[in-house]
């Protein structure tokens, strides 16, 4: 919406702008209607430039569009919610367009000014307009209709509730599938404001009725309102009319219903309680996950771990566990993906067992009953004997993204399994994924070796990964030797400066010298970034005079380089940490020296090359010195 201050052009170029034939200029004057609303005034605008709109349907669907978006927010500009109805004749000449995406944004806008009219307003105003929408001859006006009765329907007296309620039957039955996709889509919303007394005799009906479409599409759309519905009724209710919809659907024929089913079915156990759960969800649930359809199994083990978390530990362990083993070796390797990107987290949902109540209540383990301790036992070694055999098969798959997807979860199987089961498969697991010749694989494990090191602990770290996480600075890709790069300050911060000192910081300096001047120019980088984590001390002392040898380079890449990361070092080098008052004076002469006898000098130098770029950054850089001096 334009601002105040923009300037208001002729009213009427505008309106010419409007009805011309180029489409852009058109789409321009739409996206200012505040403006000409501004400068014509509320009165001028209800009575001359909303009844244009109304007639100027013919433009082009984008212009359309927008059309639809600006009047969503035009209460204002016609004087309040007062004189929100003028608004509502254009909105239903865009309902009926055949755009799909003009109809939808138009409905959207009705219900956003209907949510903001008057009660009588919406009786008066409102609900007519609804009731035209939905005897409309042509079915673009039927399917608009749809989506608006959840606003009309609030405000209407008694005999208009009975007479919407019939009208929206009777589109859930229209002869065409559209309507019908249209109602089946929007019934949530309507059920959502039925009365209770009306919700099981009428609204789970039309539910019934398209649950039986004979349309894949209808039926798919009436599952995403199976949640909603179940939500508004009471358990019984929700277990004498959901649940055998849902199971039927579980078995339907369109293999994208069942898609639809596995995707919801775990909303529908809160609603129903764990005694239909355990009988009908659960067998439900099992069949989905061994459904013909690989995209069936794909929702189904996309949502293994949120289904899990709602069954009690033993439930999950005896009847989804044997199906999820079956998955990891799925011939579907999109399957087989969708569950390691879940499984992870398994581990903490069967390990919720009384050893995490415990904890919280400060109970001993020792004051457990034989039973206590039985149960404890049983589900934790579920996870181990069970969960870590699909682990690691899962780390040996020959698809890098179920591997991949299995270590970006470490950390959630640590909490319950520990590190140390997993170690050995997981080591073959990150070197193969480093090494795959796709490289945005070899990008992927980069930016999990944080956590992998957080996980693992430093011992293990610096005996088998540390050495990949310098080859990585030597790939032919940039992108990789980017990532490397920042890896190495990610590490430097989880570990330790001593560490990095040790481990890190010796390495880089001794590739320094590679022949190849782009893993030179990958060093440097490396250089501007541990820098800020190393501190002012062993910046100056180790890596300052990496990057002042690296300005003799004879590759002008280099050198500019040097001068972008000589100016980034200035700020860092004026830095330090406990530094005793006493030794203050000397610090500082000590950091003016620094800059004064190795920076400044350098970028003196480089200023004066025969390359541009290099004579360009070097400039800067001696400017930001500058600029930091007097500022000191």
């Amino acid at each position: 919406m334009s601002t105040v201050e923009e300037p208001l052009y002729p009213i009427a170029l505008l309106i010419d702008e409007l009805k011309n034939d180029d489409i852009q200029l058109g789409l321009n004057s739409i996206r200012r209607l505040s403006t000409i609303a501004r400068a014509l005034g509320e009165e001028r605008t209800r009575k001359e430039l909303i009844p244009f709109l109304s007639e100027n349907n013919d433009d082009d669907d984008e212009v359309l569009l927008a059309m639809a978006e600006e009047l969503g927010v035009f209460i204002p500009y016609v004087g309040g919610v007062e004189h929100a109805r003028v608004l509502l004749a254009p909105l239903e000449t865009l309902c009926t367009v055949e755009e799909t995406c003009v109809r939808d944004k138009a409905v959207k806008s009705l219900c956003r000014i209907g949510s903001q009219m008057k009660e009588n307003d919406l009786v008066d105003w409102f609900v007519p307009l609804v009731k035209r929408l939905a005897a409309g001859e042509w079915f673009t006006a039927r399917v608009s209709a749809c989506g608006l009765f959840h606003i009309a329907y609030p405000s209407a007296p008694e005999m208009l509730k009975t007479e919407l309620r019939s009208i929206y039957s009777q589109l859930c039955q229209d002869d065409m599938p559209m309507v019908r996709r249209s109602a089946a889509s929007n019934l949530g919303k309507f059920a959502a404001t039925v009365e209770n007394a009306h919700l099981k005799a009428e609204i789970m009906q039309i539910f019934n009725n398209l649950t039986q479409d004979d349309q894949d599409s209808v039926r798919l759309l009436a599952v995403e309102g199976f949640a909603a519905l179940g939500k508004l009724l009471e358990p019984q209710d929700c277990v004498a009319h959901i649940i055998p919809v849902i199971v039927n659907f579980s078995q339907d024929k369109s293999w994208c219903v069942r898609y639809m089913v596995a995707n919801q079915l775990y909303e529908l156990c809160e609603a129903v309680g764990p005694q239909s759960t355990r009988t009908d969800l659960v067998p439900a649930y099992v069949r989905l996950l061994r459904d013909n359809e690989a995209e069936v199994r794909i929702a189904a083990a996309g949502k293994v771990t949120k289904f899990s978390q709602i069954l009690s530990p033993e439930l999950a362990t005896h009847h989804i566990l044997p199906c999820v083993k079956e998955l990891s070796s799925d011939s579907s390797q999109h399957v087989r993906s969708a569950l390691a990107s879940v499984i992870m987290g398994m581990a903490p949902v069967l390990g919720k067992d009384k050893r995490i109540q415990a904890r919280g209540t400060n109970i001993n383990y020792l004051l457990w009953d034989r039973t206590d301790r039985r149960s404890f036992h049983s589900v934790v070694d579920a996870t181990i004997e069970q969960l870590l055999p699909i682990y690691l098969s899962l780390l040996k798959d020959e698809f890098p993204d179920v591997r991949l997807n299995v270590i970006s979860k470490l950390d959630q199987v640590n909490q319950v399994v520990g590190i140390d089961l997993l170690s050995q498969s997981l080591l073959p697991a990150i070197v193969e994924l480093a090494e795959d010749r796709h490289w945005r694989v070899r990008l992927a494990i980069i930016e999990y070796i944080p956590l992998l090191a957080s996980q693992l602990g430093v011992g293990f770290f610096d005996d088998k990964l540390g050495t990949l996480c310098m080859q990585w600075l030597q790939d032919k890709v940039y992108s990789i030797r980017d990532a490397a790069a920042n890896n190495l300050m990610r590490l430097a911060e989880e570990f330790g400066r001593d560490w990095a000192m040790e481990h890190i910081i010796p390495q880089v300096l001794e590739m320094a010298n590679s022949p190849h001047y782009l893993y030179r120019m990958t060093i440097l980088c490396s250089i501007s970034i541990l820098a800020p984590v190393m501190g002012s001390e062993i910046t100056c002392s180790k890596l300052l005079p990496v990057v002042v040898n690296a300005s003799k380079d004879r590759v002008a890449n280099i050198k500019f380089n040097v001068a972008k990361v000589l100016q980034s070092l200035v700020p860092i080098v004026d830095k330090s940490v406990s530094i005793p008052i006493a030794n203050i004076l000397d610090h500082l002469f000590q950091l003016v020296r620094v800059v004064e006898k190795t920076i400044h000098p350098c970028l003196v130098e480089l200023s004066e090359d025969s390359d541009v770029d290099v004579r360009y950054f070097a400039n800067q850089g001696l400017q930001s010195i500058n600029h930091a001096t007097m500022s000191s």
